[in-house]
């Protein structure tokens, strides 16, 4: 943003008459800025979407838990992850061409705004999955092996808590991932927002 400040600055210095000539070029340097951000967003996106199903393709097949039933159930919902996966990739492209083609101020913060606003919910959708996968998953081990062995209650308990625990701290890795990855793209959206808004006045 040195090169925004450098512009706003020489704004300052120059007469009224010269104002609005300086305003689109502050203006034409965040549309720039923004529309590049987003491209990004929507570029990491189809990274990560690759990278992580050719992991998840080179990794021996083996069963995700003892259960057939949730075997199948992880299956299906695997499917259905990559539609929804495929979904927010075709949003995010979608607000990069319509921050491209934008020529208005108004409009190049409603666009911000639509962004942060589909990336969240991305972020947000792909927690909730790790956090229902996992659940799921653990809990199915922990049933079976406990009536496998014959636990008592307060081995189940403890078993349930290591679980929690397990889980917190695994959400807490893919939220930090995502906010080191996303959150700085967001972070400069944010600031462009502000910009904007000064402008807008």
């Amino acid at each position: 943003m040195k090169e925004l400040d450098l512009l706003k600055k020489d704004w300052q210095k120059n007469d009224n008459s010269f104002a609005q000539v300086s305003e689109t070029e502050i203006y034409k340097m965040i549309h720039r800025k923004s529309s590049s951000i987003v491209k990004w967003i929507f570029i990491i996106s189809i990274i990560e979407f690759v990278v992580l199903n050719t992991l998840s393709f080179l990794l021996p097949d083996k069963k995700m838990s003892e259960s057939e039933t949730i075997d199948i159930f992880i299956t299906v919902l695997d499917y259905l992850s990559y539609g929804v996966a495929i979904f927010f990739m075709y949003l995010f492209y979608k607000n990069y061409r319509s921050i491209s083609v934008t020529s208005n101020t108004k409009k190049l913060m409603e666009c911000i705004l639509n962004t942060r606003k589909t990336v969240r919910y991305y972020i947000g959708y792909n927690l909730f999955l790790v956090f229902f996968v996992a659940i799921l998953l653990l809990s199915t081990e922990i049933l079976i092996k406990s009536a496998t062995n014959n636990d008592n209650g307060s081995r189940i308990f403890l078993n349930c808590i290591l679980m929690l625990f397990s889980i917190i701290i695994l959400v807490g890795i893919v939220w930090l991932f995502y906010q080191l990855i996303y959150g700085i793209l967001l972070k400069k959206l944010n600031r462009n927002y502000t910009e904007l808004k000064k402008i807008d006045l």
